[in-house]
């Protein structure tokens, strides 16, 4: 009898334990989010709300991102832009929204609605989005000309040494390909040599300093006189300084949309679509957006923090443009990309 009573205990014991982890098990949240892309307060609100640790990762890049999924990482929540969305999709790597639980979707400004690589939200949410432009300081350059001149900016001498470029392929030769008047998802080999003609012109004529995220605080400090930049980075060096404009330029630019996933290996999806559904919600969309600069996919809070009193009241790069015919996302392409980098190099060391 003795024996049977502390066999008991033991498997009481042992189902206690087993217990306990599959709790721990489900209070914990893998999220996996791009560097500087979030307030902090916002996870603390949602760990508190919903009783879980949020387990919270950077990444620098789409590649780095999906780099990290192939080695076997298991994630519950991940942001990637829209191009590797659409590689994600194709090699059957996420699952889809639990739309029963994301029931806000109706939250969605309209330049993130029916997106081509996942029109009905089938698995994805955006999260925030942006255009590529250029920063320049009204003092030194007319905001006349550089409407007018657009992307052919990066050829005037008149520049030569007053220039940031930002590094990066597919940016950089975006810009090559709307100044020429071609897509920026082209595989015509022809095309692609003349943007590397363009890009190596560019390089002659104003000499650019190569940069990445530094290109933010220079810009705000008045170091040069234009910059290849992201909105959402534009959207804070105009806010810093108030000599600094933004243009949009009419050749076409490229959109871009970061959206929430769930992988198919998740181990929390439940806590997954809860964790969309409470960042898609009026008030912290309202608190990422403001902290980071990006335009929010949130209506109401687009709204709140590009009207009167808001925080990007009067900003030119807080609200990308939408709807123009001339703008469009990059699509996943492995081989464009490698070529692409390929040539960048080529051009950083002026051949």
């Amino acid at each position: 009898m003795k024996k049977f009573v502390v066999s008991c205990l033991v498997m009481a014991l042992v189902l206690a334990m087993i217990g306990t982890v599959a709790m721990a098990d489900n209070g914990v949240l893998n999220v996996y989010n791009w560097g500087e892309y979030i307030d902090k307060q916002v996870i603390t609100n949602f760990e508190k709300a919903y009783d879980v640790r949020v387990n919270y990762s950077l990444f620098s890049s789409n590649e780095e991102m999906y780099t990290k999924l192939m080695s076997g990482a298991s994630y519950d929540v991940l942001v990637p832009s829209d191009y590797m969305i659409e590689r994600l999709l194709k090699e059957n790597m996420l699952q889809p929204i639990d739309k029963s639980v994301v029931d806000n979707l109706d939250n969605l400004c309209e330049g993130v609605r029916n997106l081509a690589y996942d029109p009905d939200n089938t698995y994805s949410v955006p999260y925030l989005w942006q255009t590529v432009g250029i920063v320049y300081d009204t003092s030194k350059i007319d905001p006349e000309k550089m409407e007018e001149a657009g992307w052919s900016i990066f050829h005037d001498p008149e520049y030569e040494g007053h220039t940031y470029m930002y590094d990066s392929e597919r940016d950089a030769f975006m810009v090559a390909f709307k100044a020429l008047g071609y897509s920026c998802n082209t595989e015509n080999q022809d095309e692609i040599q003349a943007a590397y003609e363009w890009l190596r012109e560019m390089d002659k004529a104003v000499h650019p300093s190569y940069v990445t995220d530094e290109v933010i605080d220079s810009m705000a400090n008045g170091e040069k006189w234009m910059a290849l930049v992201y909105s959402g980075d534009a959207a804070y060096i105009l806010s810093e300084n108030e000599d600094m404009g933004y243009c949009t330029p009419k050749q076409g630019t490229n959109i871009a949309v970061d959206a929430m996933v769930i992988p198919a290996n998740a181990s929390n999806p439940e806590m997954a679509n809860a964790f969309i559904k409470y960042i898609l919600e009026y008030e912290n969309s309202l608190m990422i957006s403001s902290e980071v600069g990006y335009a929010s996919a949130n209506a109401e809070a687009l709204a709140e923090l590009s009207g009167p009193g808001g925080d990007y009241e009067g900003n030119a790069a807080y609200i990308p443009r939408a709807g123009y015919e001339k703008d469009e996302m990059f699509h996943d392409n492995e081989t464009l990309k490698k070529m692409l980098s390929e040539l960048w190099i080529k051009v950083k060391l002026h051949e």
